[in-house]
């Protein structure tokens, strides 16, 4: 089974330019987690899943934390979700910085997209 919580918009700020931390940017963030146990299918109980609410407190406690790179805070995040959430699978995990201090583009966002394998399972 895979749980989604798509487009999570976030004020957050990352960056390794010191205005950057100062300045801030809007972030989108996209999660896959990957769960073998389907008993909720069954149960009809939110004690039976991955309560998508303690997720999204988990990725806006690591994105209120500042970091000079997205790939560190896409690590933060995976760890702590593996590590509240032991019976997730594998997670794939996108974040975007919607305005990106480059001089001269007009992107639609540029970011990174991390996936990784529980090493407990």
């Amino acid at each position: 089974m895979t749980i989604l919580l798509n487009s999570i918009r976030i004020y957050a700020y990352h960056g390794v330019f010191p205005q950057e931390q100062v300045v801030g940017d809007w972030y989108t963030i996209n999660l896959r987690l990957i769960v073998t146990d389907e008993t909720a299918t069954e149960t009809d109980n939110i004690s039976d899943t991955i309560n998508y609410a303690k997720v999204f407190n988990v990725v806006k406690t690591e994105m209120s934390l500042k970091s000079k790179l997205i790939e560190h805070v896409c690590g933060r995040i995976i760890t702590r979700l593996f590590h509240q959430f032991p019976s997730i699978d594998t997670i794939s995990i996108s974040i975007v910085k919607q305005n990106p201090p480059i001089n001269g583009a007009n992107t639609g966002g540029c970011g990174i997209e991390l996936t990784k394998r529980n090493p407990k399972l």
